[in-house]
């Protein structure tokens, strides 16, 4: 009897561990990507092609939007997805956070993908303009750094404006109230204000940022799943290579995806840079530079090292040529 029940026992507790650990692998077998509303991760979605090919490694792909990048490296940190896209800025503030993650790839610039706007009747002409005025932005996100470097640009402190933080809806609703001055902000939000609320551009990023988007992972996914890693990139290359080349075929599928129309859309499209590459060390000391900054104007609270969290291809993974 005691042999029978121990037998038992040990079926159930054999049959639990196999579960478990499909379940553990199951997790391990899911690719979990952080998207924003615009730019080549929409169009890879789109497409369907990674899927297609991870499914060959017995890995599945789970997509999960943000509104923006602050919010999405915020997923990062706690762990509800292992991958995303956010402008040059973010990572910046979650690194200070102490977020464990990497940066894994970049896209070209695209200064033009992001202003500081005002209201078309706005007597303010210039970014001098600004001092003593309420500007209004995501903070964390790439813009913040263009503030940064057009007042500074301007002969302006940052303590010159004040600054308002708010979520890019929130950010247009009080735009187009007049609760605020300025608005800072990136496409295809940036292009909507121009061309529905004639929002005039009053400084973008050309000639003091890259506004460099940045591929990210979790430390511990980018280092246990390399091929992965190197399978998704080439895919978010090719589809960037294909919509440089088809800007009109990138607008017809973005803009339904967007709720914008094709004029809007196709504004956002050719202003966006494309073509993911990994990481240089000309990117990391741009990167650098713009931590620095952070740092010395004490809104992140120590310096950071970005070299150390750059996550490099393994001899097995090919670079981009």
């Amino acid at each position: 009897m005691r042999t029978a029940i121990l037998r038992r026992s040990l079926v159930a507790l054999f049959a639990a561990a196999v579960t478990f650990g499909a379940v553990t692998a199951a997790q391990a077998e899911t690719l979990r990507i952080g998207y924003q509303k615009y730019g080549t991760l929409v169009l890879l979605k789109a497409k369907g092609s990674l899927e297609k090919r991870l499914a060959a490694q017995g890995v599945q792909v789970q997509w999960t939007e943000f509104p923006g990048g602050p919010q999405l490296l915020e997923g990062l940190n706690v762990g509800s997805i292992d991958f995303g896209v956010t402008g040059e800025t973010p990572p910046v503030f979650a690194q200070a956070a102490g977020a464990d993650l990497l940066y894994v790839a970049y896209e070209p610039p695209a200064p033009t993908s992001e202003a500081i706007l005002v209201p078309k009747d706005s007597p303010i002409t210039s970014v001098k303009d600004l001092k003593g005025k309420k500007v209004v932005l995501n903070k964390g996100s790439n813009v913040h750094y263009l503030l940064v470097k057009a007042l500074e640009d301007a002969g302006l402190k940052y303590t010159d404006i004040q600054t308002i933080f708010l979520a890019p809806a929130d950010a247009r609703a009080a735009f187009e109230r007049g609760s605020v001055d300025a608005w800072v902000i990136w496409d295809p939000y940036q292009a909507a204000a121009e061309q529905q609320l004639q929002a005039r551009t009053l400084r973008d990023g050309t000639g003091i940022v890259d506004n460099h988007q940045f591929y990210l992972a979790t430390k511990p996914y980018a280092q246990q799943h390399p091929e992965v890693i190197k399978a998704l990139i080439e895919e978010v290359r090719a589809v960037g290579e294909w919509s440089k080349a088809n800007p009109d075929d990138v607008t017809r599928q973005v803009a339904p995806l967007l709720g914008l129309s094709a004029d809007i859309t196709r504004i956002s499209v050719k202003r966006q840079g494309y073509g993911a590459l990994f990481i240089t060390p000309e990117v990391v000391a741009a990167q650098q530079k713009i931590a620095d900054s952070f740092y010395q104007l004490k809104l992140i609270p120590k310096p950071l090292s970005i070299k150390d969290v750059i996550w490099m291809p393994s001899a097995t993974v090919a670079k981009a040529p």
